[in-house]
């Protein structure tokens, strides 16, 4: 598939990393930009040579929401909001682990691999629910991150009223999807939304450090069940059923040769040798629509995604 709005990098030690790559547009978001994602993402989450997937932008920005030609379409249209981003042509990463990820974004929840975002500048609009939907996140200082939406007058998008909370408190959460004011990144480390806030030529070299460890350093069918539990238990409110879960499957896991592996490697004091991800862990359905890409039209219809 030719890649015109995202770049991908395959290493051989099991990293990838996607780009969001319009830098004359701040990497703005657009119907083919969602579409390229989810064909990237798709693709690498049926490959088992990978392991984790890095996500940043191209130039001195991350991504700055939708593109503004999208957002003057939609002041001169009747047509359906949700009709013209929903499209059955997308390919459906992620999807089938839980009927709550079958949504945009919350994809990136049913994925086997490690998502980490690189946050190498201004990060606005639906942007801040594709990094918030992503396992951890690292920002540049000084990155300027804003929901965008009550300025425009839209509410809250892509979840971030049920996300943000969870992740930063109510009280914050307020501040920001109320307000839609500019949040500088330091602001957003001291609330829990991110995991380290570096100067900014340090961020991709972070979110590689971090990559490293998954590649090589844990088991992955480990870091797929860890990552199922992560989300699950946030959809329901039964401490004990988590405690008897994880004790079944402990139980599963003791069975399969990372554990053994993983137990000699500490014995022996030296870097664990685990296998690729098993079927198990492979999606069981990849989404490629590979073909329906060269049908997707330039124009504003084409372009519309997100604020």
């Amino acid at each position: 598939m030719e890649l015109k709005v995202t770049k991908l990098e395959k290493r051989d030690d099991g990293v990838a990393t996607i780009w969001l790559d319009r830098p004359g547009r701040g990497n703005s978001w657009t119907n083919r930009m969602n579409f390229e994602y989810r064909w990237l993402m798709s693709s690498l989450d049926a490959d088992p040579e990978v392991r984790v997937v890095v996500v940043t932008g191209s130039g001195g920005q991350f991504c700055v929401g939708a593109d503004t030609q999208a957002l003057d379409f939609y002041t001169g249209t009747e047509d359906d909001y949700t009709a013209t981003v929903n499209r059955a042509e997308n390919p459906t990463p992620g999807y089938g682990v839980r009927p709550e990820y079958d949504h945009d974004l919350v994809w990136q929840w049913g994925l086997r691999l490690p998502v980490i975002a690189a946050i190498n500048g201004a990060c606005a609009g639906i942007a801040v629910a594709l990094a918030g939907f992503c396992d951890l996140r690292y920002a540049a200082a000084g990155a300027k991150f804003t929901t965008a939406t009550p300025r425009l007058g839209l509410p809250a998008e892509y979840g971030l009223a049920w996300l943000l909370p969870r992740l930063v408190g109510v009280t914050h959460a307020a501040d920001i999807l109320l307000t839609g004011r500019v949040v500088l990144a330091e602001d957003l480390g001291h609330m829990g939304f991110l995991n380290q806030v570096l100067p900014a030529e340090q961020v991709l070299a972070r979110a590689y450090e971090t990559a490293a460890l998954f590649a090589s350093g844990v088991s992955p069918a480990a870091v797929v069940a860890a990552k199922r539990q992560l989300y699950a238990e946030l959809l329901r409110s039964d401490v004990g059923a988590a405690v008897e879960d994880s004790k079944e499957l402990i139980g599963v896991y003791m069975q399969r040769p990372d554990f053994k592996e993983g137990v000699r490697a500490m014995a022996e004091r030296r870097k664990p040798a685990f296998g690729p991800p098993g079927e198990h862990e492979l999606p069981v359905r990849v989404g490629q629509a590979v073909g329906a890409a060269a049908d997707m039209s330039n124009d504003g219809r084409g372009e519309g995604a997100g604020s």
